[in-house]
This record gives C-alpha cells, structure tokens and sequence, in this order.
C-alpha cells in the first residue's frame, strides 16, 4: 500500500513539527512556504518554552488597556485604527474575550495541550533534531511590588495542570539570581523548569532532518490554489506556479497568512486570524552578559541570551499584515531593556530589528483541527506568542488527527468550527 501524502502548506516551527510528527507515521510530507522555510513569525522570536504561560492574549483588563495605549505608540499593545470591517469585528469578539471566564477556559484548554511539552522537545532531541537550547528557567522582574503580588497569586491556577509557585524574590535576591538586573527591580520570582531555544536554529534542523527522511521541502514556493472535490468535500492537491502537487491530506500552517490560503479553496472558510505584530532587537555581541531569559513586566518584554547575543523582544501591534519598524515601538524596547538591566544602552542602534506577525484569534486560542466541511484539511494556526511553546503538541495532536480520523479530546477547544461552518 503506497504511503499517505500529505502536503504542509507553511514551513514555519508549527508546519516544520506537523511534517515531522507525520513523517515518523508513515506519510510522505511535502512542505511549501512562500518564502524561505522557519521564516515570519518564527524566526526573530523570543524563543521561549512556557507551559506556565498558557494564559491567552484576551484578558480580564486588557480591552480597557487596548483603549488607553490605542493612541500611544510606544504602548506593549497597539492597535492602529484602519477601515477594515473584518478587522472591526475581530477586534469587538477580542475585546467581548476579555472576562474571567474565558480567560480561565482558555488557559485551562492551553495548559493541558501543554502537558507532553517538555517531553516532545526531549523526543525530538534524542531523534536527532539538534538546536540550541536551554533548561534555565525564567525569571519574572518587576519594578511595581503590587504587580508583582497580583501576577504570583494568578500562579495558583496552574497548580491543577503541575505548576506550585515558587517563593517570592526580593530586588536584591533577583539580582543575586541575575546580576544583569538593575536597581530599578523591586522583585521577581523564578520558575525553574522553563526552558528556552535559539528558534532560527530549531527551524533549521526540523528542516534537514525532514529532508534527510526523504520529505519534499521547497521554499519560495506559495500555494496558489486547490484541486478540490467539493460535492466529496475532500483536497486532491496543492497547485503552485511550479504546478500541481497531489495530496491525500492538506495540513494549512502558514501562520498569520493562513486566511488568505484558505480563501483561496473557499472564500467562505472562517478564520478570523489577525497579524499581531512583535519586534526584536538582537544585541550581538551582548552590552553585558545575561544569564537567565527574563521576562519585565512593567513593558512586557522578553530578554533572552543566546550564544553570542541577547534577544530583547515584545510588543503587540495591530496594524496589519506588513513588514514596517516602527521606530517608536524599536525605541521603546531599547528603554525597557536601559531601565531594568544593569549598563544596558538606551540607544536602539547598537541592535538589529526584526518583526514578524504572530497569528491571533479573537479568543486567544489556536485553530486546530479539520476545517468544517473538509474531510482532509486541517488547519494548525493561530499560536499568539506560544507557537514555538505549543509546536510540538500541535504536532502530535495534528498527526493523531490526520493519521487516525479522530481528533484527540484535548484539541476539542481549538476546534475551527468554533468559528462557523467552512462550506454550505
């Protein structure tokens, strides 16, 4: 019997995992990106695996906060008004997601697709998929001691899903921990099982290995269009300008791209994903060393050290799908970085930029599973800023799906047809 084919339209961490995982089934996987595979979103990130950051993007407070930062430029979260009726009515089911509720089902739903994270990374290592990484942990830092209490009692909801709290650090502890902390730091606390990897390099080896096992990678090659059989509601192939490439399965990974792929079969498939824009700034070599990734809450930015750099990133910014630096939000990461590090410049020119759009839903959780209507394509998109957190399980889960038919229960909340029906 002749293996199963397989056609991953995206070769971002999310798409490179998925062929990964269906390769070791059985599956003969061709990967199509429409630039050059670990490209977008997952290259400049901060690189971060964070079960204990499951919590979504829409948060009790954070519709309030979108409004006040919406004219600040600098602000950690951005929202650039533009005329968009599509974009107006992600952001009204955005802003209807930030209630407790919601936010509770939410990082319930993540954490326990998080629960195999550890272990799936683990699994990929001993495979032969080599990639800096790291087992550090994270270290939260904060200058407002009232924050800080708020954000270590919100820890007591990841105790169901393994996670107990760890003590709280005093200023002059967390500089004991990481003594690149500043004066500014009135404390922290530390999680000790994080981990965090180069994700560029991640991407690179995902890739090598899958070409090693005979998968089909081509880059700069975009899917153009689909042959379909609506009436079976079944993908037979991908069609690209280099021509058709048949398919017994269709797996969308494109990220913040994938609604414009999808529309391309249907334009009637929903999948409300909007570009939220991150930055980084990558300091090689570093103004100082660091030795823990650390998250500073105050300006929600990530800072963390890779061999022979230290990634500050952040930032959410909604202003479409586009490539801009905004030389305000650059700045602005430059001066959390000046005011909680030790010695760190505030001048944004010692650094390289980068931007890449994470993929966001309107509720904060990936769409993962079939797309109503289809028998055979599967959408894995929507990661927010934890795609390289959740690539793995996604991965898994994705594989069971294609592989066996039914969808493991875990994946019931990032069902796509939470928003609507694909075909009528």
């Amino acid at each position: 019997m002749p293996e199963p084919r397989v056609v991953v339209v995206g070769g971002g961490v999310i798409g490179l995992c998925a062929g990964w995982e269906l390769a070791r089934r059985g599956w003969r996987v061709t990967v199509l990106d429409a630039g050059e595979p670990g490209g977008g979103a997952s290259f400049g990130n901060a690189g971060w695996v964070v079960p204990a950051l499951s919590d979504p993007v829409p948060a009790p407070g954070v519709a309030g906060a979108s409004l006040r930062w919406m004219l600040r430029g600098d602000s950690p979260l951005r929202i650039e008004p533009r005329l968009d009726p599509g974009f107006a009515r992600w952001l009204l089911a955005f802003w209807r997601r930030c209630n407790g509720r919601d936010f509770r089902a939410g990082l319930a739903a993540t954490a326990a697709l998080n629960r195999r994270t550890f272990a799936l990374y683990d699994a990929l290592a001993e495979a032969g998929v080599h990639f800096e990484r790291y087992q550090a942990g994270l270290l939260f830092a904060y200058r407002d001691p009232n924050a800080l209490r708020h954000d270590h009692r919100a820890l007591d909801l990841l105790r169901p899903f393994g996670l107990e709290p760890p003590p709280i650090l005093s200023g002059d502890a967390a500089r004991a921990r990481e003594p690149a902390l500043g004066d500014a730091i009135a404390g922290g606390f530390h999680l000790p099982d994080e981990r965090h990897l180069r994700p560029d390099d991640l991407t690179r080896a995902l890739a090598k290995r899958l070409a090693a096992n005979g998968a089909a990678i081509h880059p700069r090659t975009p899917a153009i269009g689909f042959d379909a059989d609506p009436a079976a509601g079944r993908v037979r192939g991908v069609r690209t300008p280099a021509g058709t490439v048949p398919a017994d399965a269709v797996l969308l990974a494109a990220g913040a791209w994938t609604p414009g792929v999808a529309r391309l079969l249907d334009p009637r498939i929903r999948l409300p994903i909007e570009a939220g824009k991150g930055y980084g700034l990558d300091y090689a070599p570093p103004p100082r060393p660091v030795g823990l990734p650390i998250y500073l809450h105050e300006t929600r930015v990530a800072v963390t050290p890779l061999a022979g750099l230290v990634r500050l990133s952040g930032t959410m910014e909604f202003s479409g799908l586009n490539a801009r630096l905004a030389p305000t939000r650059i700045a602005a990461i430059a001066r959390a970085g000046s005011t909680a590090l030790r010695d760190w410049p505030a001048d944004p020119t010692r650094a390289t930029h980068w931007t890449g759009p994470r993929p966001m839903t309107p509720d904060g959780l990936p769409a993962i599973g079939l797309v109503p209507g289809w028998a055979n394509l599967a959408v894995a998109a929507g990661h927010a800023m934890l795609g390289v957190t959740l690539a793995p399980a996604t991965a898994e889960t994705v594989a069971d799906l294609l592989t066996t038919g039914e969808a493991p229960p875990v994946l019931r909340p990032f069902d796509p047809g939470r928003f609507g029906r694909g075909r009528r």
